[in-house]
């Protein structure tokens, strides 16, 4: 599967947070900057802290199997074993998870390992890995 990068621009209420979460707990390599935005390269693809504390909000939920999601979330699929080991990096870093990792949909099309946690502005993520990379748009 031949995947472009995607962009995503997302609002934090600092910046220095924003650094600290995403360079150094997630390991993103840091772009270019300004004193409003941070370029970070998650996984190949190019996400952007903007500097916008009034938009920095939780997200409302949805019940996904019998979790309540937070509706407005981003993330990465990764290989089952970079999944696991972001999983454990996270636990020993003492991340609160707003959903534990653990399988969803068990035996059905789509089984998933999946992850939610908040960035320090509320931006909700999501890292997922999948048994079958196949099963990601199945139905």
């Amino acid at each position: 599967m031949s995947v472009r990068p995607f962009h995503l621009a997302f609002p934090v209420h600092d910046l220095a947070a924003a650094r600290a979460f995403y360079g150094g707990l997630l390991g993103c390599p840091e772009g270019r900057s300004s004193p409003e935005w941070i370029d970070f390269d998650l996984y190949g693809h190019q996400v952007v802290a903007h500097l916008a504390p009034d938009e920095a909000r939780p997200a409302s939920t949805n019940a996904v199997d019998g979790d309540q999601v937070p509706v407005r979330h981003f993330g990465v699929v990764l290989p089952m074993d970079e999944w696991d080991a972001l999983a454990d990096r996270l636990r020993a870093a003492g991340v609160r998870f707003v959903i534990e990792p653990h399988v969803r949909f068990k035996g059905e099309v789509g089984e998933q390992a999946t992850m939610f946690f908040l960035d320090p502005s509320g931006n909700a993520l999501e890292f997922k890995a999948f048994k079958d990379l196949k099963s990601l748009f199945a139905k």
